[in-house]
């Protein structure tokens, strides 16, 4: 998929930002906010035109487009995708990012990096219970997360080589259109189908006790918006933790989505859903982001339930009237 049309006729002066994996979730939701918050920007998003694992047509594409700004999405995501198929993972993940990297310099030598990382690089530092900094250690605890930390360290070293780069370490993210893979809309993708009458009413769920560190995706868009409005007086090689700081109990998540229901719902507990060492509590530290680029989350964790299961609702609905 490409969108935007790379040969149109636009000011010298109008720079082009080119996103990677605009197909998946985040890019879904990240090419029309840019396009709403830097309207005199071109916007290209491509996703499977944009083959990351071949580094001829990555190559040939920075050589033709020419971006001011590149933000690197295309990844595989998610911890199950990647303990799947290991290899993919890398070679997306790790050898994806690095032929994104060497195109820009030999390129598009004057194009700037945002490196799409991930809060899961930090791994065992979470067992501090405390937040984490982004100078704590990245220490992964699973392939996804040493995909990701080891894209976000040889990127780091490539700013050595003249790399313009900026590194988001964002933590989880969630909004309308996320797959049922992920925790948010696991819940709501379940009452849903209860409300539609498409399953019976419970919820099988992991571990609840657990604490995570929730943003709205929409939050997320404006923080990439507002790296690239500020690129040019950012220094390079800058890390940003994207988190709000306010860990949320998995269960508390559940409870608030079963208030917004009239149905009586069981909930069963599923060993497989379970997951072996599972961080207690993963939380991060926001302040950098907020002193260096005034960010910070504007939507509340009830506003993004409320979006997550108005999407599932539709979505149910619509599939329970082709049976109907």
């Amino acid at each position: 998929m490409v969108s935007g049309d790379p040969d149109a006729n636009t000011a010298m002066t109008c720079r082009t930002v080119l996103v990677t994996g605009a197909g998946g979730f985040v890019g879904k939701h990240l090419l029309p906010a840019l396009r709403t918050a830097l309207p005199q920007m071109r916007i290209i998003g491509m996703d499977r035109l944009l083959d990351v694992t071949d580094p001829d047509n990555v190559c040939k594409t920075f050589a033709r487009l020419r971006p001011d700004i590149c933000v690197h999405l295309a990844a595989v995501a998610g911890a199950e995708k990647a303990r799947m198929d290991p290899a993919r993972a890398w070679a997306v993940n790790l050898h994806g990012a690095l032929n994104i990297a060497e195109a820009i310099l030999h390129r598009a030598p004057n194009c700037r990096l945002i490196f799409a990382s991930s809060a899961d690089c930090y791994g065992a530092s979470f067992f501090t219970g405390k937040p984490v900094e982004e100078t704590a250690p990245l220490s992964p605890m699973s392939v996804y997360a040493a995909t990701k930390a080891a894209a976000d360290l040889a990127l780091g070293a490539k700013a050595a080589e003249g790399l313009r780069l900026l590194r988001l370490r964002l933590f989880n993210h969630t909004g309308p259109g996320q797959l049922e893979s992920f925790v948010v809309p696991a819940f709501a993708g379940q009452i849903a189908r209860i409300e539609a009458g498409l399953a019976p009413p419970e919820i099988a769920v992991g571990a609840l006790q657990i604490e995570r560190d929730f943003l709205d995706i929409r939050d997320v868009c404006a923080a990439y918006a507002t790296c690239i409005a500020r690129f040019d007086e950012l220094p390079d090689n800058q890390v940003f933790n994207i988190a709000s700081g306010q860990p949320v109990r998995i269960g508390m998540i559940l409870d608030k989505l079963l208030t917004s229901t009239a149905f009586d719902i069981r909930i069963r507990p599923d060993p497989a859903k379970l997951r072996p060492n599972d961080i207690p509590r993963v939380t991060g530290n926001p302040e950098k982001a907020r002193d260096i680029l005034n960010w910070k989350p504007r939507h509340s964790l009830h506003e993004t339930l409320d979006a997550v299961l108005a999407h599932c609702r539709r979505n149910n609905s619509a599939l329970a009237d082709q049976f109907n």
